[in-house]
Protein backbone atom coordinates (compact mmCIF):
# COMPACT_ATOMS: atom_id res chain seq x y z
CA UNK A 1 0.00 0.00 0.00
CA UNK A 2 2.79 1.93 0.86
CA UNK A 3 4.59 2.34 -2.86
CA UNK A 4 0.85 2.32 -4.10
CA UNK A 5 0.18 5.82 -2.47
CA UNK A 6 3.81 7.10 -3.73
CA UNK A 7 3.00 6.79 -6.87
CA UNK A 8 -0.35 8.21 -6.71
CA UNK A 9 0.88 11.26 -5.54
CA UNK A 10 3.43 11.88 -8.06
CA UNK A 11 0.65 11.03 -10.66
CA UNK A 12 -1.17 13.68 -8.82
CA UNK A 13 1.90 15.95 -8.83
CA UNK A 14 2.23 15.07 -12.87
CA UNK A 15 -1.73 15.61 -13.80
CA UNK A 16 -1.85 18.91 -11.91
CA UNK A 17 0.98 19.81 -14.21
CA UNK A 18 -0.54 19.05 -17.46
CA UNK A 19 -4.09 20.21 -16.46
CA UNK A 20 -2.16 23.82 -16.00
CA UNK A 21 -0.60 23.40 -19.55
CA UNK A 22 -3.81 22.57 -20.61
CA UNK A 23 -5.36 25.67 -19.21
CA UNK A 24 -2.69 28.13 -19.84
CA UNK A 25 -1.88 27.24 -23.22
CA UNK A 26 -4.42 25.40 -25.23
CA UNK A 27 -4.85 21.58 -25.73
CA UNK A 28 -4.14 22.42 -29.81
CA UNK A 29 -1.47 24.25 -29.57
CA UNK A 30 0.46 22.57 -26.98
CA UNK A 31 0.78 19.38 -29.11
CA UNK A 32 2.22 21.13 -31.71
CA UNK A 33 4.80 22.67 -29.30
CA UNK A 34 5.54 19.26 -27.94
CA UNK A 35 5.82 18.11 -31.62
CA UNK A 36 8.32 20.82 -31.97
CA UNK A 37 6.49 22.15 -34.92
CA UNK A 38 7.83 25.61 -35.81
CA UNK A 39 4.88 28.05 -36.04
CA UNK A 40 3.38 26.43 -32.68
CA UNK A 41 2.86 30.15 -30.84
CA UNK A 42 1.51 28.52 -27.58
CA UNK A 43 0.05 31.67 -25.14
CA UNK A 44 2.44 30.67 -22.34
CA UNK A 45 5.69 29.09 -21.93
CA UNK A 46 4.54 25.16 -21.30
CA UNK A 47 5.80 23.54 -18.09
CA UNK A 48 5.27 20.42 -19.33
CA UNK A 49 6.57 18.49 -22.31
CA UNK A 50 5.53 14.87 -23.54
CA UNK A 51 7.85 13.07 -20.85
CA UNK A 52 4.85 14.08 -18.15
CA UNK A 53 2.71 12.18 -20.32
CA UNK A 54 4.70 9.31 -20.14
CA UNK A 55 5.66 9.28 -16.24
CA UNK A 56 1.85 9.33 -15.77
CA UNK A 57 1.01 6.47 -17.48
CA UNK A 58 4.33 4.64 -15.59
CA UNK A 59 3.03 6.30 -12.13
CA UNK A 60 -0.56 4.88 -12.85
CA UNK A 61 0.98 1.47 -13.80
CA UNK A 62 2.98 1.27 -10.83
CA UNK A 63 0.30 1.90 -8.37
CA UNK A 64 -1.70 -0.89 -9.39
CA UNK A 65 1.66 -3.35 -9.50
CA UNK A 66 1.99 -2.39 -6.13
CA UNK A 67 -0.65 -3.76 -4.62
CA UNK A 68 0.37 -6.88 -5.76
CA UNK A 69 2.91 -7.41 -3.27
CA UNK A 70 5.66 -9.35 -4.14
CA UNK A 71 5.39 -8.64 -8.05
CA UNK A 72 6.04 -5.12 -7.37
CA UNK A 73 9.11 -4.44 -6.03
CA UNK A 74 11.48 -4.56 -9.79
CA UNK A 75 8.23 -2.18 -11.08
CA UNK A 76 8.91 0.57 -7.71
CA UNK A 77 12.64 -0.02 -8.09
CA UNK A 78 12.27 1.11 -11.48
CA UNK A 79 9.63 4.28 -11.03
CA UNK A 80 11.90 5.19 -8.24
CA UNK A 81 14.95 5.47 -10.28
CA UNK A 82 13.30 6.61 -13.20
CA UNK A 83 11.84 9.54 -10.97
CA UNK A 84 15.50 10.98 -8.98
CA UNK A 85 17.01 10.63 -12.67
CA UNK A 86 14.17 12.84 -14.53
CA UNK A 87 13.32 15.14 -11.36
CA UNK A 88 17.27 15.55 -10.17
CA UNK A 89 17.81 18.51 -12.53
CA UNK A 90 14.85 20.57 -11.48
CA UNK A 91 16.90 21.64 -8.20
CA UNK A 92 18.62 23.89 -9.88
CA UNK A 93 16.97 24.60 -13.03
CA UNK A 94 14.04 26.01 -11.87
CA UNK A 95 15.52 28.54 -10.07
CA UNK A 96 17.81 29.73 -12.89
CA UNK A 97 17.64 32.96 -15.04
CA UNK A 98 15.62 31.47 -18.11
CA UNK A 99 13.23 30.57 -15.88
CA UNK A 100 12.39 33.70 -14.09
CA UNK A 101 11.87 34.98 -17.85
CA UNK A 102 9.41 32.07 -18.68
CA UNK A 103 7.51 31.48 -15.45
CA UNK A 104 5.94 33.79 -12.44
CA UNK A 105 7.61 33.29 -8.89
CA UNK A 106 4.13 31.57 -7.94
CA UNK A 107 5.02 28.83 -10.62
CA UNK A 108 8.55 28.10 -10.03
CA UNK A 109 8.37 27.87 -6.29
CA UNK A 110 5.56 25.47 -7.10
CA UNK A 111 7.71 23.18 -9.15
CA UNK A 112 10.82 23.64 -6.74
CA UNK A 113 8.28 22.09 -3.92
CA UNK A 114 7.26 19.29 -6.48
CA UNK A 115 10.76 18.40 -7.36
CA UNK A 116 11.81 18.06 -3.83
CA UNK A 117 8.36 15.84 -3.01
CA UNK A 118 9.16 14.19 -6.19
CA UNK A 119 13.00 13.28 -5.24
CA UNK A 120 11.73 11.92 -2.15
CA UNK A 121 8.75 9.98 -3.24
CA UNK A 122 11.67 8.23 -5.94
CA UNK A 123 13.91 7.40 -2.81
CA UNK A 124 10.98 6.36 -0.51
CA UNK A 125 9.86 3.77 -3.71
CA UNK A 126 13.61 1.88 -3.76
CA UNK A 127 13.30 1.85 -0.05
CA UNK A 128 9.91 0.44 0.09
CA UNK A 129 11.05 -2.24 -2.38
CA UNK A 130 13.67 -3.34 -0.42
CA UNK A 131 12.11 -3.24 2.35
CA UNK A 132 8.89 -5.47 0.96
CA UNK A 133 10.60 -8.09 -0.54
CA UNK A 134 9.83 -11.49 0.91
CA UNK A 135 8.76 -15.00 0.13
CA UNK A 136 5.05 -15.79 -1.19
CA UNK A 137 2.50 -15.65 0.94
CA UNK A 138 1.21 -19.00 0.03
CA UNK A 139 1.66 -21.36 -3.88
CA UNK A 140 -1.34 -18.93 -5.14
CA UNK A 141 0.69 -15.90 -4.78
CA UNK A 142 2.04 -14.93 -8.01
CA UNK A 143 5.35 -14.69 -8.50
CA UNK A 144 7.73 -12.39 -10.50
CA UNK A 145 8.59 -13.30 -13.96
CA UNK A 146 11.86 -12.96 -16.20
CA UNK A 147 12.09 -12.93 -19.85
CA UNK A 148 11.80 -16.15 -22.16
CA UNK A 149 14.86 -16.65 -24.11
CA UNK A 150 13.12 -15.24 -27.42
CA UNK A 151 11.86 -12.16 -25.69
CA UNK A 152 16.05 -11.49 -23.95
CA UNK A 153 17.18 -11.83 -27.31
CA UNK A 154 14.71 -9.48 -28.87
CA UNK A 155 14.86 -6.92 -26.31
CA UNK A 156 18.59 -7.28 -26.01
CA UNK A 157 18.66 -6.65 -29.33
CA UNK A 158 16.32 -3.54 -30.10
CA UNK A 159 16.95 -1.66 -26.82
CA UNK A 160 20.78 -2.30 -27.35
CA UNK A 161 20.33 -0.80 -30.84
CA UNK A 162 18.37 1.85 -29.69
CA UNK A 163 20.35 3.06 -26.68
CA UNK A 164 23.21 2.75 -29.11
CA UNK A 165 21.91 5.07 -31.66
CA UNK A 166 20.88 8.08 -28.99
CA UNK A 167 24.32 8.44 -28.05
CA UNK A 168 25.44 8.27 -31.16
CA UNK A 169 23.20 11.20 -32.14
CA UNK A 170 24.60 13.03 -28.45
CA UNK A 171 28.14 12.92 -29.73
CA UNK A 172 27.36 14.62 -33.18
CA UNK A 173 25.38 17.00 -31.37
CA UNK A 174 28.35 17.98 -29.25
CA UNK A 175 30.72 18.00 -32.20
CA UNK A 176 28.65 19.82 -34.50
CA UNK A 177 27.35 22.16 -32.04
CA UNK A 178 30.11 22.33 -29.27
CA UNK A 179 28.96 25.84 -27.96
CA UNK A 180 26.00 24.66 -26.37
CA UNK A 181 27.68 22.13 -24.20
CA UNK A 182 27.56 21.91 -20.68
CA UNK A 183 24.06 24.12 -20.87
CA UNK A 184 22.88 20.64 -22.96
CA UNK A 185 22.90 18.47 -20.22
CA UNK A 186 22.98 20.67 -17.34
CA UNK A 187 20.22 23.03 -18.48
CA UNK A 188 20.87 27.38 -18.99
CA UNK A 189 20.19 29.96 -21.24
CA UNK A 190 21.00 28.32 -24.21
CA UNK A 191 18.45 25.44 -24.33
CA UNK A 192 14.82 24.88 -24.36
CA UNK A 193 13.12 23.22 -21.62
CA UNK A 194 9.79 23.09 -19.31
CA UNK A 195 9.53 24.25 -16.09
CA UNK A 196 9.65 20.61 -14.40
CA UNK A 197 11.42 18.62 -16.99
CA UNK A 198 15.80 17.76 -17.93
CA UNK A 199 17.61 19.44 -20.15
CA UNK A 200 17.19 17.88 -23.57
CA UNK A 201 20.91 16.36 -23.23
CA UNK A 202 20.17 14.68 -19.90
CA UNK A 203 16.81 13.61 -20.95
CA UNK A 204 18.38 11.75 -24.25
CA UNK A 205 21.46 10.62 -22.44
CA UNK A 206 18.67 9.20 -19.54
CA UNK A 207 16.93 7.12 -21.79
CA UNK A 208 19.82 5.81 -23.58
CA UNK A 209 21.49 4.46 -20.33
CA UNK A 210 18.04 3.16 -19.43
CA UNK A 211 17.41 1.54 -22.79
CA UNK A 212 21.00 -0.24 -22.38
CA UNK A 213 20.95 -1.31 -18.97
CA UNK A 214 17.51 -2.56 -19.73
CA UNK A 215 18.92 -4.68 -22.76
CA UNK A 216 21.97 -6.34 -20.42
CA UNK A 217 19.46 -7.15 -17.93
CA UNK A 218 17.24 -8.89 -20.36
CA UNK A 219 20.33 -10.93 -21.76
CA UNK A 220 20.78 -12.72 -18.36
CA UNK A 221 17.27 -12.97 -18.07
CA UNK A 222 17.16 -10.35 -14.82
CA UNK A 223 13.65 -10.29 -12.95
CA UNK A 224 13.95 -6.64 -13.19
CA UNK A 225 14.44 -6.67 -17.13
CA UNK A 226 10.68 -6.37 -17.97
CA UNK A 227 10.04 -3.29 -15.75
CA UNK A 228 13.12 -1.37 -16.86
CA UNK A 229 12.35 -2.52 -20.21
CA UNK A 230 8.88 -1.73 -20.51
CA UNK A 231 9.25 1.66 -19.26
CA UNK A 232 12.67 2.25 -21.92
CA UNK A 233 10.15 0.80 -25.03
CA UNK A 234 7.43 3.90 -23.78
CA UNK A 235 10.12 6.22 -23.65
CA UNK A 236 11.73 5.41 -26.75
CA UNK A 237 8.20 4.93 -28.42
CA UNK A 238 7.48 8.74 -26.75
CA UNK A 239 10.13 10.33 -28.99
CA UNK A 240 9.62 8.40 -32.13
CA UNK A 241 6.20 8.89 -32.36
CA UNK A 242 6.68 12.92 -32.10
CA UNK A 243 9.79 12.54 -34.66
CA UNK A 244 7.67 10.91 -37.69
CA UNK A 245 5.16 13.17 -36.55
CA UNK A 246 7.48 15.97 -37.14
CA UNK A 247 8.69 14.12 -40.54
CA UNK A 248 4.97 13.73 -42.40
CA UNK A 249 3.88 17.57 -41.05
CA UNK A 250 7.32 18.53 -42.69
CA UNK A 251 6.88 16.14 -45.74
CA UNK A 252 10.15 15.07 -45.02
CA UNK A 253 8.96 11.49 -46.24
CA UNK A 254 8.34 12.85 -49.67
CA UNK A 255 11.32 14.36 -50.21
CA UNK A 256 13.77 11.56 -48.41
CA UNK A 257 15.56 11.28 -51.55
CA UNK A 258 16.68 14.86 -52.23
CA UNK A 259 17.30 15.54 -48.15
CA UNK A 260 21.17 15.74 -47.08
CA UNK A 261 22.19 11.99 -45.81
CA UNK A 262 22.08 13.64 -42.24
CA UNK A 263 18.70 14.26 -42.53
CA UNK A 264 17.66 10.91 -43.69
CA UNK A 265 19.60 9.20 -40.70
CA UNK A 266 17.19 11.54 -37.98
CA UNK A 267 14.34 10.32 -40.25
CA UNK A 268 15.30 6.83 -40.35
CA UNK A 269 16.22 7.00 -36.63
CA UNK A 270 12.90 8.09 -35.68
CA UNK A 271 11.43 5.60 -37.64
CA UNK A 272 13.44 2.82 -35.64
CA UNK A 273 12.76 4.18 -32.42
CA UNK A 274 9.05 3.24 -33.16
CA UNK A 275 9.93 0.02 -34.55
CA UNK A 276 12.20 -1.17 -31.87
CA UNK A 277 9.90 0.26 -29.13
CA UNK A 278 6.54 -1.74 -30.52
CA UNK A 279 8.53 -5.05 -30.85
CA UNK A 280 9.96 -4.36 -27.23
CA UNK A 281 6.41 -3.82 -26.07
CA UNK A 282 5.16 -7.16 -27.60
CA UNK A 283 7.78 -8.86 -26.35
CA UNK A 284 8.01 -8.14 -22.67
CA UNK A 285 4.68 -7.26 -21.76
CA UNK A 286 3.48 -11.19 -22.02
CA UNK A 287 4.34 -12.60 -18.17
CA UNK A 288 7.40 -14.59 -18.72
CA UNK A 289 9.20 -17.62 -16.94
CA UNK A 290 7.88 -17.72 -13.08
CA UNK A 291 11.04 -16.80 -10.74
CA UNK A 292 10.04 -19.96 -8.74
CA UNK A 293 11.61 -20.44 -5.95
CA UNK A 294 13.44 -23.73 -5.61
CA UNK A 295 12.49 -27.01 -7.13
CA UNK A 296 9.12 -27.49 -5.28
CA UNK A 297 7.70 -24.06 -5.20
CA UNK A 298 7.06 -21.60 -2.18
CA UNK A 299 9.30 -23.02 0.76
CA UNK A 300 11.60 -22.57 3.02
CA UNK A 301 15.41 -21.59 1.91
CA UNK A 302 14.69 -17.94 0.52
CA UNK A 303 17.67 -16.45 -1.09
CA UNK A 304 18.94 -12.96 -0.55
CA UNK A 305 16.39 -11.90 -3.44
CA UNK A 306 13.53 -13.08 -1.52
CA UNK A 307 12.49 -15.76 -4.26
CA UNK A 308 15.05 -18.16 -3.69
CA UNK A 309 19.01 -18.84 -4.70
CA UNK A 310 19.66 -17.46 -7.18
CA UNK A 311 19.92 -19.21 -10.47
CA UNK A 312 18.09 -21.90 -9.11
CA UNK A 313 14.18 -22.82 -9.97
CA UNK A 314 12.02 -25.66 -11.52
CA UNK A 315 10.06 -26.57 -14.79
CA UNK A 316 7.22 -26.08 -15.46
CA UNK A 317 4.44 -28.70 -15.18
CA UNK A 318 3.37 -29.59 -18.56
CA UNK A 319 1.45 -32.95 -18.97
CA UNK A 320 -0.19 -36.18 -16.56
CA UNK A 321 3.16 -37.90 -17.78
CA UNK A 322 5.05 -35.24 -16.13
CA UNK A 323 5.95 -35.44 -12.41
CA UNK A 324 6.77 -32.25 -11.20
CA UNK A 325 8.45 -33.54 -7.86
CA UNK A 326 10.87 -35.63 -9.44
CA UNK A 327 13.84 -33.79 -7.43
CA UNK A 328 16.05 -31.28 -7.70
CA UNK A 329 16.03 -30.11 -11.54
CA UNK A 330 18.80 -28.52 -13.57
CA UNK A 331 19.30 -24.58 -12.48
CA UNK A 332 18.11 -21.82 -14.40
CA UNK A 333 19.79 -18.19 -14.96
CA UNK A 334 18.30 -15.49 -12.93
CA UNK A 335 18.97 -12.31 -10.97
CA UNK A 336 18.10 -10.87 -8.09
CA UNK A 337 17.09 -6.84 -7.94
CA UNK A 338 19.56 -4.29 -9.39
CA UNK A 339 21.88 -2.04 -7.15
CA UNK A 340 20.91 0.98 -9.52
CA UNK A 341 19.97 1.27 -12.30
CA UNK A 342 18.84 4.19 -15.39
CA UNK A 343 16.43 6.88 -15.70
CA UNK A 344 14.99 8.31 -18.29
CA UNK A 345 14.06 10.96 -20.44
CA UNK A 346 12.16 11.12 -24.57
CA UNK A 347 14.55 12.25 -26.79
CA UNK A 348 13.16 15.79 -27.44
CA UNK A 349 12.81 17.21 -31.28
CA UNK A 350 16.16 19.00 -32.14
CA UNK A 351 15.75 22.89 -31.39
CA UNK A 352 16.56 24.03 -35.09
CA UNK A 353 15.05 22.33 -38.26
CA UNK A 354 16.56 19.49 -39.84
CA UNK A 355 19.96 19.98 -42.02
CA UNK A 356 18.65 21.49 -45.66
CA UNK A 357 15.38 22.76 -44.22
Amino acid sequence: MTGAALCAVLAVIVASWLVRDVRAVDAEQLLRYWAGWYEARPKAAPATSPLDVVLLVVYVVAAVAALRSSVAATVLVATGVTTLAVRLPGVWNIGSRRMEVSFSDDLRSKALIGAFVALAAGVALVITAGAGRRPPADSYEQLPSRPGQGASVTAFLMLGAAGTVLIAWEIRQLVKTPEIFPDWYVGGDRVTQGLTDPPPGWGTAVVALLALFAAASALFHAVHARPFGLVAAGLLLSGGVLGVVRAVHYDLFEHFGSMRTETQLTVVSWVFEVIAALVVLMALAPRGLADVPGPYGPGPGYGPTGYGPVGYGAPPYAGPGDNPYQGPQPPTPGYGYPQGGGGFGPPPPPSQPPPGW
